[in-house]
């Protein structure tokens, strides 16, 4: 298959999302939630939007063009084991490594089966010929070239073993954070709710701490994401984290601010529980840089508003990643073109 037959599948795969019916929507919707309890129609349907902005045209061609990809099929083995803690997360590498023209050997997660599986069903119904290309695996693959594995730390103790032998990337528990200025207006500060909120904290994009400056008054963050608060906290399984950390820092006298569906607490660690946000102040830049650097190799995104600190996003950009955003700042696509040929 030449790389234009594939981009134009996958084009076509981003049409098809973007014309589908309700019913079908609400079917992907409660299907996925069988899988795992925290995906819901807001999540999928998130997840499913931002593929689609992944597979518009301009955007693939752009993307590709900047790689030494083959014009036709490859052979090489990739291993893909994906994760499953947001809806398709384990789709972006697979579309990396069938655009880029190699066989996918794809271990879904439990947690994630069904929407990854229809998707790639969907890719062989518009393009046959990857039929050939895909593999959904049920026990462990016998010839591997590559790997790529995302998973827990855990997880990845198992993984740095199992697969040293492949060259291979390996994905470590990260999660994200928001540095305050602290002159924002409360309109500023709402944009970062899709940042915290969406798919309810559980993504390695998803903001779990906020640094601010010293003497910085929580109170207008806390009354920014209220409105956003209050309405992620209908999904029980956060309202029952809600109330569970509650419970905890109100016993333990923890001081602690709360909006209804937020709980904000100073705290020097990166990774906050669901429904809990953390914070901590900082002095001056130098300061800052210091204290960020203490989780440099588990920070995946920083968001500022309007970039005004290096290296940023924007606020309430940081569940919408484009096709050449890497998880971990490993460059998919780069691992995989040396063994083209």
């Amino acid at each position: 298959m030449k790389l234009q037959d594939r981009i134009n599948a996958f084009v076509a795969l981003g049409e098809k999302l973007k014309t589908l019916d309700e019913e079908t929507s609400n079917m992907l919707s409660r299907r996925a939630n069988d899988d795992n309890g925290w995906f819901d129609e807001t999540t999928v349907d998130n997840a499913l939007v931002g593929i689609q902005k992944m597979l518009e045209r301009d955007v693939l061609e752009k993307w590709v063009n900047n790689y030494s990809i083959s014009a036709e099929t490859s052979s090489q083995n990739i291993l893909v084991v994906m994760a499953g803690n947001i809806p398709a997360v384990g789709f972006h590498d697979a579309l990396c490594v069938l655009i880029s023209g190699h066989h996918l050997q794809a271990k879904l997660s439990s947690q994630d089966t069904f929407l990854m599986k229809i998707l790639l069903d969907w890719l062989i119904d518009i393009e046959p010929k990857f039929k050939d290309q895909i593999s959904i695996l049920d026990a462990p693959a016998l010839e591997i070239d590559k790997v790529i594995a995302t998973g827990s730390d855990n997880s990845n103790r198992y993984f740095e073993k199992y697969f040293s032998k492949f060259p291979h990337i390996i994905r470590h528990n990260r999660s994200s954070v928001a540095v305050i200025k602290g002159d924002e207006s409360k309109e500023t500060l709402a944009k970062l709710a899709d940042d915290i909120f969406l798919y309810y904290g559980l993504g390695c994009r998803n903001i779990s701490k906020v640094y601010a400056p010293v003497d910085y008054d929580f109170k207008l963050l806390m009354e920014a994401l209220e409105e956003r608060a209050k309405k992620t906290i209908i999904n029980h399984k956060f309202a029952n984290n809600y109330d569970y950390n509650k419970s905890i820092y109100l016993v333990n006298k923890v001081e602690h601010l709360d909006n209804g569906g937020l709980i904000l607490t100073e705290n020097q660690d990166l990774v906050s529980p669901v429904s809990v946000l953390y914070y901590e102040h900082y002095e001056n830049g130098k300061d800052l840089k210091e204290k960020m650097s203490i989780h440099q190799d588990k920070i995946q995104v920083v968001v500022a508003d309007q970039h005004w600190l290096a290296g940023t996003e924007d606020f309430g950009q940081a569940q919408f990643p484009s096709v050449d955003t890497y998880a971990d700042d490993i460059d998919t696509m780069e691992f995989l073109s040396p063994i083209l040929e």
